[in-house]
């Protein structure tokens, strides 16, 4: 009996051979092994910024493409001189310091991911280094440099001052805890000064915080990290990287020129400071700005500011519960990223006797002067529309709203765009003007009585002046 067999066309039998060839890996024929068939990378130095020493950078990375209609079969990747092993790879999710034999399927890519830990130098400088990553294809050595800078740093992990000390722009300081300056004790950070503050880091006063940054050399209070958080978005827009500065009742006569006090949790917070009419606190051409709470949290405490940027935080901008308060030839913005504003740009507390309460005591009404200012952003301006019988007066001052002169709010510029160079959703934040901005030259000099001369750029200031805290150069003068 002959067994009963089934016979296939002869196209199924070659289709079934085709599969049968597909699954026992006959493209292995299909790695290319020609010297001109070479990966290609998305760069050929990857910069990896600046970064301290004994601190671990953030991770870069970039990519690797086989560009060919075959596999390419990188026989060898290895940093060629990286005997301090200063260096950390993962390539194509494998962690290592080398790597053999790794395919890249046609018209496809891997990514390299590097970081870096550089030893302490015992330099003042920048230590620049540079480092080569060498990949051997089909004989051929490709080679991406690695580059990176580092800096000794002084370091504090906490520290109370108890007498007068001045630090300076030598070395960094980078601050993992609270710097705890005593009652009667004075910390003066020279020109150029930059601390550095990690999570847990934050500046008590107690007794007298004094910077004395100038236009060339100002001093900078901001958050450790560099490079970026994501692709597009850098550290330097991350608020929350550290608390903030709190002055406490005990501290007297502080003083802050020429500073840059950026992405904290608290910005600046003063807590009922008793200085009769001496401002507690006096902010000459300061930029303080992307605070996840406040830029100024300040209660019956006394305040000037002359020259600032106060810009981009959460809650709003200024909240201001008694004391005096001089605010002049200000920019006051919120343009805050992350969240939906959760109050007016500038936020006021016990005005008079419909508006006091219980913590407040018997503490005087708040008084306030804006002048030559701009109050400009997203969001509402103030949580009190109706000034009328307080000591809160606005000359001069120019702001988003539609409104019209009263006893509070005299010559001023209303429903008028000042034209910065700020552009919120490409992640710029410039609170210069623009050539065409209506607060160029519209300051009036009538109320310029607190002292303004030159922006914190070092401009002078035109006669009549600028309404805010920029003087206006033409776009090719920018820095």
């Amino acid at each position: 009996m002959k067994p009963n067999i089934t016979k296939y066309p002869a196209s199924v039998i070659a289709f079934i051979a085709i599969v049968a060839c597909m699954l026992t890996s006959c493209i292995e024929d299909g790695i290319t092994s020609s010297p001109s068939d070479q990966p290609t990378f998305s760069t050929d130095t990857l910069r990896m910024g600046e970064i301290y020493t004994l601190e671990g950078s953030p991770t870069q990375r970039f990519t690797v493409y086989n560009r060919h209609d075959k596999i390419l079969n990188i026989s060898s990747i290895s940093l060629r001189d990286d005997n301090d092993s200063y260096f950390r790879l993962n390539v194509d999710g494998f962690s290592g310091k080398s790597f053999n034999d790794i395919e890249i399927r046609p018209n496809d890519s891997i990514f390299v991911f590097v970081e870096a830990t550089l030893p302490e130098n015992g330099k003042d400088d920048i230590i620049e280094i540079e480092r080569h990553l060498d990949f051997i294809t089909n004989g051929v050595t490709s080679t991406v440099v690695l580059n990176i800078q580092g800096q000794d740093a002084i370091r504090y992990n906490g520290i109370d001052i108890t007498g007068n000390t001045v630090w300076n722009d030598v070395k960094p300081y980078l601050i993992s805890d609270t710097v705890r300056i005593a009652p009667g004790a004075t910390l003066t950070l020279e020109a150029g000064t930059k601390v550095r503050m990690k999570n847990k880091a934050a500046f008590k006063v107690e007794g007298t915080l004094l910077t004395s940054g100038t236009p060339d050399s100002q001093v900078e209070i901001t958050g450790y990290r560099t490079g970026y958080v994501a692709a597009a978005i850098p550290y330097e827009l991350m608020s929350g990287q550290w608390g903030g500065i709190y002055f406490m009742s005990t501290s007297r006569g502080n003083s802050l020129s020429h500073t840059s006090i950026r992405n904290s949790s608290d910005g600046l917070t003063l807590s009922a400071i008793e200085s009769g009419d001496t401002p507690a606190l006096t902010l000459t051409n300061c930029q303080v700005r992307n605070t996840t709470n406040y830029i100024m949290d300040s209660f019956h405490a006394n305040v000037t500011a002359v020259g600032c940027e106060l810009t981009d935080a959460s809650q709003g901008i200024l909240r201001l519960t008694g004391g005096k308060h001089i605010f002049n030839h200000c920019t006051i913005a919120n343009y805050y990223l992350f969240t939906v504003l959760g109050g007016p740009a500038i936020q006021l507390a016990h005005l008079n006797s419909d508006d006091s309460d219980e913590e407040s005591g018997n503490r005087p009404f708040i008084s306030a002067d804006f002048t030559n200012t701009i109050v400009y952003g997203n969001g509402t301006e103030f949580s009190h529309g109706d000034l009328t019988g307080t000591s809160v007066t606005m000359r001069r001052c120019l702001f988003k709203s539609k409104g019209t002169d009263d006893d509070n709010f005299i010559n001023c510029l209303w429903d008028t765009d000042p034209l910065y160079y700020t552009v919120r959703n490409e992640y710029l934040f410039d609170y210069r003007l623009q050539p065409e901005s209506p607060a160029i030259g519209a300051a009036d000099t009538a109320y310029d009585m607190f002292g303004f001369t030159a922006d914190r750029y070092g401009v002078t200031a035109h006669t009549p002046a600028e309404i805010g805290a920029y003087t206006f150069v033409e776009p090719q003068e920018q820095e």
